[in-house]
């Protein structure tokens, strides 16, 4: 018998199959081989008044590190996806994995001009993390970003190197990358630090004064979630006693792989991100200690 942490034929570098799939499951995988042909959207609305105050207080205590909305929402997508494994999994090559860690990516302006270049980040939390943690990792890594205004390494330095070799050659290398990718060969040097082969790509529009809209997965890589934060507004809301209350709210939008779950589990995982705004204390607990949520 193979031991908990070893891995197994059929297992990939960065996850392991499911073996016990149901079988509708393991059929829509071929009958529905490309994840961009099983998107489903979600859009909902979020009150953060008490996330609101929680930030607010938190600066106070710590000015030299100034906590935001998306470093919260990092957080309890981190937190949500620790305590619901099966937003944790991807299709490709026709078979359903789940990671063996979880991770996030987001897009960086290096600059907020029309032509500044994008730089592509990836966070990896520890089970130990706290939102304490995990905001001074995006805030450090943000700052090391914008020291350049040109990328330093990583997938960013791979992809200008790529745009630079002749269309044909091109061509044919990226056939061959993507037919590696289909049997989870491609080499680290290409998968690590591109946001493809993460659990949640997320997009902090609301940095830019956008409002959140839905955004494609794609069918390279092994990303099954699509995440968009929108713009802070405030509206009135119907409050559960029956009164109306100025509320501080938060669009977001989301892009999922309908084969890693069914619309049972994303609901109630959107009932759990909805908890954690309404309770933002829990941001405070590692990520390995569950949040005491009840579904109902």
């Amino acid at each position: 018998m193979s031991k908990p942490n070893q891995k197994r034929w059929g297992d990939r570098r960065d996850a392991r199959l499911v073996r016990n799939t149901p079988g509708l499951q393991s059929v829509m995988a071929h009958l529905m081989p490309n994840r961009t042909d099983c998107e489903v959207y979600l859009n909902d609305t979020i009150d953060a008044t008490e996330l609101m105050r929680y930030i607010e207080k938190k600066n106070l205590e710590n000015p030299d590190y100034k906590l935001t909305i998306f470093h919260c929402a990092v957080t309890g997508l981190a937190r949500m996806v620790k305590e619901r494994p099966l937003m944790n999994r991807f299709i490709q090559g026709r078979r359903i994995y789940e990671r063996d860690e979880i991770s996030l990516s987001f897009v960086c302006k290096r600059r907020f001009t029309d032509h500044a270049e994008e730089a592509l980040m990836v966070l990896v939390p520890k089970d130990t993390d706290t939102v304490n943690e995990i905001s001074r990792k995006i805030i450090g890594d943000v700052k090391e970003t914008r020291k350049s205004e040109h990328s330093t390494g990583g997938v960013d330095s791979l992809l200008d190197t790529f745009a630079k070799i002749p269309r044909p050659i091109l061509m044919l290398l990226i056939r061959i990358i993507r037919w590696l990718d289909f049997w989870g060969l491609n080499p680290d040097f290409i998968t690590k630090g591109d946001p493809n082969y993460t659990t949640i790509l997320c997009s902090n529009l609301g940095s830019i004064k956008c409002p959140a809209v839905y955004h494609h997965l794609n069918n390279y890589g092994t990303n099954s979630i699509m995440i968009t934060i929108g713009t802070l507004h405030k509206d009135e809301v119907l409050m559960p006693d029956g009164h109306r209350e100025i509320r501080d709210l938060i669009d977001i939008g989301a892009t999922l792989d309908e084969r890693i779950a069914d619309g049972f589990y994303f609901a109630r995982s959107l009932k759990l991100i909805k908890h954690i705004f309404a309770n933002p204390e829990l941001l405070e607990k590692p990520l390995c200690e569950p949040s005491g949520f009840e579904y109902k």
